[in-house]
């Protein structure tokens, strides 16, 4: 029996307006009770893009970490970062911030830790990438897993979705999925974005994870626990 959740409040930081609108059906079929705060800075998106691939920029990590300190005085009971291409700003934040954070993706990378060895990565940023494979490396040493990461970027799709070609970023990330899931045990779609297409991936040869579902079905289990 799931808990009232009511009484509490997830603080959201995005990085880009685009992950808003995708966020809201998981927040609504998920957590339909909890208040949610966003927070939306488009242009930590811009400067990381404008760094180039490895490379976060210095001052988006302090921006990550102001945005958290504001929910923080808002009282808020979880802070979400949704991005993946500075997922690192939420292990920097940790000492300066009491509120509890979590990074979106980390829980699909878990759940997919937990399936195979070896493990699909799709991007659509190549930006993502660095951070992406980092994060889930990370969680497979914290696991004591050996894992073996196939990453497949297709900017092509985020060029699509960006112009608001939902439905050819879509057929994009189909088609490497169809070739990806030969070769792996499982597949992670680096970002929250690609969330879109999981009432397309009822047939599809191995687990395809999203941030969105297994993100927010986290977010539940987190505020039920406090």
């Amino acid at each position: 029996m799931k808990k009232d959740l009511s009484n509490k409040t997830v603080g959201l930081i995005h990085a880009s307006s685009l992950t808003i609108p995708i966020a809201k059906p998981f927040i609504q079929e998920i957590i339909p009770e909890v208040q949610v705060m966003h927070l939306c800075d488009d242009t930590i998106q811009r400067d990381n893009l404008l760094a180039g691939v490895g490379v976060i920029p210095k001052i988006n990590y302090f921006k990550f970490t102001t945005y958290a300190h504001f929910l923080e005085e808002a009282k808020v009971d979880l802070i979400v970062l949704m991005c993946s291409t500075f997922n690192r700003a939420v292990e920097f934040a940790r000492p300066m911030i009491n509120v509890p954070m979590l990074q979106i993706d980390r829980p699909m990378m878990e759940l997919a830790v937990k399936t195979g060895k070896k493990i699909g990565l799709l991007a659509t940023l190549p930006t993502t990438v660095p951070s992406s494979e980092r994060l889930l490396r990370l969680v497979a040493e914290e696991m004591g897993k050996e894992i073996e990461i196939k990453t497949v970027l297709s900017s092509d799709a985020f060029k699509e979705i960006e112009k608001g070609n939902v439905e050819k970023h879509n057929e994009i990330l189909l088609e490497e999925i169809d070739k990806l899931s030969k070769e792996v045990d499982c597949i992670c779609m680096a970002q929250i974005s690609m969330s879109v297409l999981e009432s397309r991936l009822t047939n599809v040869r191995v687990p395809v994870y999203n941030s969105g579902r297994t993100g927010f079905t986290r977010v539940r289990e987190i505020l039920e626990s406090i």
